[in-house]
């Protein structure tokens, strides 16, 4: 599947304000500094659909992109160690929780982690806070150009072995690095086979 167009539609800070369209939802969200923006951006072909900082954690709203005029990629605010008050950290907590127990048109929650680092807790609890409610996700791990093969082998099979103590089946993975141009076609092939499936449940 090929994006031919990616438009930004609206940022929220409720989940009210989301577009009642119907059309489903791919949303992105990880740590600060994982690498988000710079993905999106690389799914897409558009330089600065999504705004990258140097600052980590400053999506701070839900943000909308209509892609083909037919389906969203959503971004959304981080979680982790944003330098922001406690009262805007529980703001966050509840839109970003609101918008993945109770946003019907999400199809897939990308979950990114930065493939730099072994199993880190906050992601391990984020993805069994997911298992828990049968929210249907997929990890994607980035900065893979960052490491070596070795290091990036040894940091995802952790990341297995830990899921593994708790779940019978893993989820899709992916590794990509934004730099590269790596992994992106992998990610939207996926998107396409779950708008296939979408579209076959409605038509029956």
């Amino acid at each position: 599947m090929g994006i031919h167009s990616a438009t930004f539609i609206i940022s929220n800070a409720k989940l009210s304000g989301c577009p009642q369209d119907g059309l489903s939802e791919y949303a992105f969200i990880g740590r600060s500094n994982v690498g988000k923006s710079s993905l999106i951006n690389m799914l897409t072909g558009v330089k600065d659909l999504a705004k990258t900082s140097s600052k980590p954690g400053k999506t701070l709203l839900i943000n909308h992109f209509l892609i083909n005029q037919s389906w969203y990629i959503v971004d959304l605010p981080g979680y982790g160690f944003a330098k922001i008050g406690k009262k805007m950290r529980e703001e966050l907590h509840k839109l970003v929780t609101d918008y993945v127990l109770k946003r019907e048109q999400l199809a897939c929650l990308f979950v990114l982690i930065d493939s730099r680092h072994e199993a880190q807790q906050i992601d391990l609890d984020f993805l069994e806070f997911l298992g828990e409610n049968e929210i249907p996700f997929a990890i994607v791990f980035t900065k893979t150009d960052k490491i070596t093969q070795a290091e990036l082998g040894s940091n995802i099979r952790k990341y297995k072995e830990s899921l593994l103590e708790t779940w019978e089946e893993l989820p899709v993975m992916f590794q990509t690095s934004s730099e590269k141009n790596k992994g992106g076609k992998e990610i939207l092939q996926y998107i396409e086979s779950i708008n296939v499936s979408l579209t076959s449940e409605k038509s029956k």
